[in-house]
């Protein structure tokens, strides 16, 4: 493990910039899971890419950098890759700006941190059809819809060093391609069934900012309990039936 006053996380944040609620919400909880498992200031930071847009940067008791950068449009991709750039953590974490992290995951990393790489469970069901992913079975656990980058905490040595960082942008699925580089060069992986974030944790904060993804579940609810979209007060995503709205 790193000495002490060493950088032991960094947490990995691109953010659309119009979801500041959320984006407060998943930084307050970097914060509580920080002080749960006992970390000095100097031994955590967060860094936050705003894509294309001049963002607020949250409040927090440990290190916060904010960048503003160019746009990228693409899924947060090439925003996760100059900040890998600039990170300095032994641990890499990524969290988007409307997930969150559980007060314990830290402290739960720090038990397995001589590993490359630790795979955790998140909760998805704000999300998805899936309670939590991923999903043991008889399948390969790193497999495309199976795993997220929220479940990772990883070394920086592998993901910049070695794998040269977040290659992969310019297509949905990404993350995965990313992830599968990682899991296929790391020298350790450990499994925990440890709930280490909740996914989409908070759609619903700013409602203006809801991406097309959230927005066609949330319709979808609101339709199948007879709810008119059009009185929810937020942009209707064109997949529910008109004659509902």
């Amino acid at each position: 493990m790193a000495m002490d006053g060493d950088i032991l996380f960094s947490v990995i944040t691109p953010s659309t910039g119009n979801r500041p609620k959320a984006l407060q919400m998943a930084v307050r909880s970097v914060e509580q899971a920080a002080r749960f498992a006992g970390l000095e200031t100097g031994q955590l930071e967060i860094l936050i890419g705003f894509d294309g847009v001049k963002g607020k940067c949250p409040e927090c008791a440990y290190p916060v950098r904010c960048f503003n950068l160019p746009s990228d449009n693409d899924w947060g991709n090439g925003i996760r890759n100059t900040l890998l750039k600039i990170a300095s953590g032994e641990k890499l974490i990524f969290l988007d700006d409307d997930n969150v992290i559980k007060p314990y995951t830290l402290r739960n990393y720090l038990k397995h941190f001589d590993a490359e790489m630790v795979i955790g469970r998140i909760d998805t069901q704000l999300a998805f059809d899936k309670p939590f992913l991923p999903v043991s079975d008889s399948g390969s656990l790193v497999r495309p819809g199976n795993i997220d980058p929220l479940c990772l905490c990883v070394s920086r040595r592998l993901v910049v060093d070695r794998c040269g960082g977040w290659r992969h942008c310019g297509r949905y699925e990404a993350d995965y391609l990313n992830i599968f580089d990682w899991y296929r060069r790391t020298h350790s992986v450990t499994v925990t069934e440890e709930v280490v974030g909740v996914y989409d944790a908070g759609r619903s904060l700013d409602n203006s900012a809801l991406s097309r993804r959230q927005m066609n579940l949330l319709d979808r609810l609101a339709n199948e309990r007879s709810v008119k979209v059009a009185d929810l007060g937020r942009p209707v995503s064109g997949g529910v039936d008109a004659a509902r709205l």
